[in-house]
Order: C-alpha cells, then sequence, then structure tokens
C-alpha cells in the first residue's frame, strides 16, 4: 500500500488504520505538513483528523488544521479550523483527533495539515510523489500558522499520509413534525 489520497491522505470516509508505508518520509518536528485534496460532494462535516507516525519518538503535541486553498502559488492559504492541543504518545502509528464537527463546503479545495513540536528522536510522516494531490511543507513552526504564505517545499505530485475523515451532515431541524394535522 502506499499513501494514497482517499484512502490514507485528504479527505476520506472510512478512518485509516494500516500503514500507509508511503515510498518516502519526511522529518516532521517543528514542522507543518499539508495535504491538498477536493472535498466531496454534498454537505458534509470534518469529524477526525489524523497522520501517521512512522517512528516511535518521545512524547509531543501536535496540532491538526483545515486551510484554504492558495492555488496560484500551490499551498495552503488561511486556517479555517483547527485542534491545537493533542498528545502524540510514544508510539508510531495514527496519530488521530476525533469528535471534530467542522463543517466544509462541498467540491472544494483544502488542505489539511498537521504541525507536530520537537521531539529528540525525528519523528516521521510518510509521504508519496505518485502524480496526485499536492503537499507542501514548513519548517521552524511551533504552532499551525493563520496564514500559509510562502512554503519551504511544495510538489503537485504527491501527498502527505494526513487525512480529514468527512461525514455526511446531520439534516437541520430533526425535530417533531409540526404539519397540522386536516380533520
Amino acid at each position: 500500500m502506499v499513501v494514497t489520497i482517499g484512502t490514507d491522505a485528504g479527505f476520506v470516509t472510512v478512518s485509516p488504520n494500516a500503514d500507509p508505508t508511503g515510498t518516502g518520509t519526511d522529518t516532521n518536528d517543528n514542522q507543518v505538513q499539508g495535504a491538498r485534496d477536493t472535498s466531496p460532494s454534498g454537505d458534509n462535516i470534518i469529524t477526525e483528523m489524523g497522520w501517521w507516525c512512522d517512528n516511535a519518538t518521545q512524547e509531543a503535541n501536535f496540532e491538526v488544521g483545515l486551510y484554504s486553498d492558495d492555488p496560484g502559488n500551490n499551498r495552503p492559504s488561511t486556517l479555517l479550523h483547527s485542534e491545537i492541543v493533542n498528545a502524540k504518545g510514544t508510539g508510531a502509528g495514527w496519530k488521530k483527533v476525533t469528535g471534530l464537527n467542522w463543517e466544509i463546503d462541498a467540491e472544494t479545495v483544502y488542505w489539511v495539515a498537521v504541525q507536530l513540536d520537537n521531539t529528540s528522536t525525528s519523528t516521521h510522516i510518510d509521504e508519496e510523489d505518485d502524480g496526485v494531490g499536492g503537499k507542501n511543507f514548513l519548517t521552524s513552526q511551533t504552532e499551525l500558522p493563520t496564514s500559509w504564505g510562502g512554503g519551504t517545499g511544495a510538489s503537485a505530485t504527491g501527498t502527505y499520509s494526513v487525512y480529514a475523515l468527512v461525514e455526511e451532515a446531520a439534516a437541520e431541524g430533526g425535530g417533531q413534525d409540526m404539519t397540522p394535522y386536516v380533520y
């Protein structure tokens, strides 16, 4: 398996649980990595975000966020949603943030991103250079920036193993039928 948009990167409908075994890894200590994807059709919300930690390292905080797209520069633009206090733990595997309720627009390009604080042993995230997706990163970042600015590295042909789980938004109202009964 490789890091694949819709399976273990970008927008997914099932939370990933297997090692994406990307063809490469990138150090993500004090960095922000973003993966570009187009949201699905319909009214959806993001309920979970996560990323693949490829190796066991020391405890650190990580942040996840959703950015708008800067299409002219192939990078994220403005931070729309974030969850900033999350314990990485010390083992390898999927690092997830659950309980999110972030509304997103249908068929819109977004960037899902992760930031990890420094660990004394370098922590790695899987990546893929497969001709699809898009990735961008910023170095020397101790938190998610509110505006991405210039990316340190960009690629229109790859992705990082960072995902956003989407679910159909609940219909508004949802209460008792208030249609009058006619005798």
